[in-house]
């Protein structure tokens, strides 16, 4: 197998960058056409561009509303377009200038959070300013958040857009509280890796050419997959001054930028050969009065160290820089709609071994957490496609973010307080009244790919009860195509070969995308059975229904569209459904049965969309 690692390196000249102007202001009335501002933004720019083309890379320059006022801006784009074969693009950031206020009326600067009649105009004038500049359109855009409705639009307007920047990976609720509560860019639940997003939503990969909604999108950075999920991922990723952000150096030196690089690289073997990274950077970054602690001199030094490893790279014939549109075509011309994605991160940071495996199709985005046994921690129904409008006048002004199932960071996942359940998919093992979760099991992952299936094989894990003890070994399959997970266990090692333990096979789930619960009431549960099927309205009433010999038990969530159901190839099985309380407001689907020493069998978790 061929690998290609494709980086994309994207400058935005932006004339105003975010946060700037407040610290080279000095206490001054905010003046965003200050000379002085716009002149160390273009300086900076410049310097950006100069490293990238120093160690023989291209780039994507992503200019900026306010960038196509600033004529020399706009020289610069024409010069190293046709110097370095740089990319004219056209960025939804760096919107904020004179010209902006005075038309719009607002400091909002976040495309996707106007009203959809304002998101028209915008998009109108900025992409007509360009056409006007450089006269044709572009074939690339982005913004840190690109909402189905926005999308759809630019293609239909301006069809030449093949690329775009489109969402920042987990910048949700964790990202929020590390910025004291102040910054509203809920947007946790899409891809870490590029995807054709749908044309219902953005997160959601497109599953045919009918739901394609005619671009490949790239995340805003490549990130730390464990740190950034842990934590605010803003710190960790591959934007040298983020990890200065993250106080992630020592005596001016950074390895970890470089780990985080490498680990990229080394996906190529689990996604049919490609592994991508990018760098998505505004001149805000390189502040002449240093940031995040750090002095000027780092700030670029960083820069020049982290384009100075690209370069070498690309020097040993180990990456292929392009520009976006370069990569649409690539992606294009080499990914199926039903490819998944996969990475199987370990922590390059605290040194734990923790791992996270992170896959993603247009039906599911899925992490298991090896730390916990192999558990689900998070899964997002994509099949739904749901439809989640965004921005002034929508039910959804500032939470973009694509619903979740089951997520241990705003749910608690297995380690919970002294009552309730968090959301997990795992199993419980029991004998004799003693009771043993593999969430409690730590172990580590294997992936190969098995005639389509993804597979993790984790390394086995020892039960011990007070007279009995065994061993589990679990496969984890993502059946590609399928909209199925499929848990493959085997009980072996029993010191009592003629033993039986109970096994509990189950999945706490909820709904939402923040830590706060919403209204259950709607959640239908149901058992299906040949002997009879059972059913339970979500009231809040801690009720339990059971049947031997289960086909199915299900969920129908009818707020993110999505039926959620599980079943197995044990024919003698219990299959249950159990209703939460207010202050558990969960719901859990599963299946109990017996097992002997040497015996395998499978539990599948399924999802569709609910209509």
């Amino acid at each position: 197998m061929e690998e290609k690692f494709v980086v994309n390196i994207i400058h935005r000249p932006e004339m105003v960058p975010e946060y700037a102007e407040k610290v080279t202001g000095q206490g001054a009335k905010e003046d965003i056409s200050r000379k002085s501002l716009l002149t160390e933004s273009l300086d900076i720019f410049k310097t950006q561009q100069e490293i990238a083309h120093k160690n023989g890379l291209k780039t994507t320059i992503q200019m900026t509303y306010a960038s196509l006022f600033n004529e020399e801006a706009v020289n610069l784009a024409k010069e190293h377009h046709e110097k370095y074969g740089d990319e004219i693009a056209l960025t939804l950031l760096g919107l904020p200038c004179k010209e902006f206020r005075e038309k719009y009326k607002t400091k909002d600067f976040c495309i996707w959070m106007f009203s959809m009649e304002d998101k028209i105009s915008i998009v109108n004038d900025v992409f007509e300013k360009f056409h006007d500049i450089f006269g044709f359109y572009p074939e690339s855009t982005g913004s840190y958040y690109m909402d189905a409705e926005l999308t759809n639009y630019i293609k239909e307007k301006y069809p030449s857009v093949k690329c775009a920047v489109a969402t920042c990976w987990e910048e949700g609720p964790k990202a929020y509280h590390t910025c004291n509560n102040s910054w509203y860019t809920f947007m946790d639940g899409g891809p870490w890796a590029p995807w054709i997003p749908s044309k219902a939503n953005t997160h959601a990969p497109a599953a045919n050419k009918e739901e394609d909604s005619g671009i490949v999108a790239i995340p805003h950075l490549s990130r730390d997959l464990i740190a950034c999920y842990d934590g605010n991922g803003s710190n960790f990723g591959t934007h040298p001054q983020n990890v200065l952000r993250g106080m992630i150096y020592k005596d001016g030196k950074y390895p970890y930028l470089f780990n985080i690089i490498d680990q990229y690289r080394s996906f190529a073997r689990l996604n049919n050969g490609l592994a991508y990274n990018m760098m998505f950077v505004g001149p805000g970054w390189m502040n002449k009065m240093g940031r995040w602690e750090a002095p000027y001199e780092l700030l670029k030094q960083s820069y020049e160290d982290g384009m100075a490893y690209y370069g070498q790279l690309k020097k040993e014939g180990k990456l292929e820089d392009m520009t976006m549109a370069e990569f649409a075509d690539y992606y294009r011309a080499n990914k199926t709609y039903e490819e998944p994605e996969c990475a199987l991160w370990k922590d390059i940071l605290y040194g734990s071994k923790k791992q996270l495996f992170w896959y993603t199709d247009p039906y599911m985005r899925a992490c298991i957490n090896m730390d916990q046994g192999g558990a689900l921690v998070d899964l997002r129904p994509y099949v739904a496609k749901l439809e989640w409008p965004v921005g002034i006048g929508t039910k959804h002004v500032t939470d973009a973010s694509y619903p979740f199932l089951i997520q241990e960071k705003y749910r608690a996942g297995y380690f919970t307080h002294y009552a309730g359940e968090g959301t997990v998919r795992s199993a419980k093992i029991s004998y004799k009244g003693e009771e043993a979760d593999l969430c409690l099991c730590r172990t580590k992952a294997h992936f190969s790919n098995e005639n389509g299936d993804r597979v993790l094989t984790l390394d086995p894990v020892d039960i011990e009860f007070s007279d009995l003890t065994l061993t589990v070994c679990t496969k984890i399959h993502f059946e590609e195509g399928s909209s199925k997970i499929r848990y493959e266990r085997k009980i072996t090692n029993m010191s009592n070969p003629l033993a039986k333990v109970s096994i509990n096979e189950y999945m706490v789930a909820c709904y939402g995308t923040t830590e706060y619960s919403e209204d259950m009431t709607s959640i239908k549960l149901d058992i299906k059975a040949q002997s009879g099927d059972k059913h339970i309205d979500y009231a809040y009433k801690c009720r339990e229904e059971a049947v031997l010999g289960a086909s199915l038990v299900s969920a129908l969530v009818p707020p993110i569209n999505t039926l959620v159901s599980m079943n197995t190839d044990k024919k003698d099985a219990n299959g249950y459904v159990k209703e939460g309380y207010a202050f558990s407001p969960m719901f859990t689907l599963g299946y109990t049965f017996e097992a002997k020493n040497e015996e395998e069998y499978s539990t599948w978790l399924n999802l569709e969309k609910a209509n």
